[in-house]
């Protein structure tokens, strides 16, 4: 497994070889002795989660204030990944970073606790599954507006091909976010 970091504190892209025969393929995609090692961040899975998602689905900008942790690969389909960073003490406060994962590609991101994590699919059916460092705690769980203006995230599709939910449309800019904290 190769783990390069992404330009953002707390971000990295993990690659691992993708094995193909005549059955199909077979990859590794966690390893938790080799992410530690390379990382210095000690991945302990609480929570394991699936979602699938339509052409144009856009989730996010989701964040815990527990601290949590998450492993994120695409199984079916493409997605366009992305760190946001939303620590105000960070020297890179405001920026984000786009990955594209594919299930071909053996890519995976780390995000360590305090970044905000988005994907808008690609393709139909686009299925991620995730690892969390914590377990789910509506009471610590946030949403900044994929769409403020502060963050000028191109999400590569025109805003209003993109599909939200509820949640995310009403969420309150990072600067509303703040004053709010």
């Amino acid at each position: 497994m190769d783990i390069e970091a992404l330009g953002i504190d707390g971000a990295w892209l993990a690659t691992s070889p993708v094995h193909r025969d005549n059955r199909g393929t077979f990859r590794e995609w966690f390893k938790l002795e080799e992410i530690a090692s390379a990382t210095g961040l000690v991945f302990g899975a609480q929570q394991a989660n699936i979602s699938t998602s339509s052409t144009g689905v856009l989730r996010g900008i989701h964040f815990s204030t527990e601290l949590q942790a998450k492993w994120v690969t695409c199984i079916t389909g493409e997605i366009h990944d992305y760190i946001i960073d939303l620590r105000p003490e960070s020297a890179t406060f405001k920026k984000w970073i786009s990955v594209e994962l594919t299930p071909d590609s053996g890519r995976a991101v780390l995000i360590a606790p305090g970044l905000g994590h988005a994907f808008v699919a690609i393709k139909e059916n686009s299925t991620i599954s995730y690892l969390l460092s914590t377990p789910y705690a509506p009471e610590s769980e946030f949403a900044i507006n994929p769409f403020d203006t502060e963050l000028a995230i191109d999400w590569g599709m025109d805003e209003s091909e993109l599909i939200l939910s509820e949640r995310d449309e009403r969420a309150p800019s990072l600067k509303e976010y703040l004053a709010q904290s």
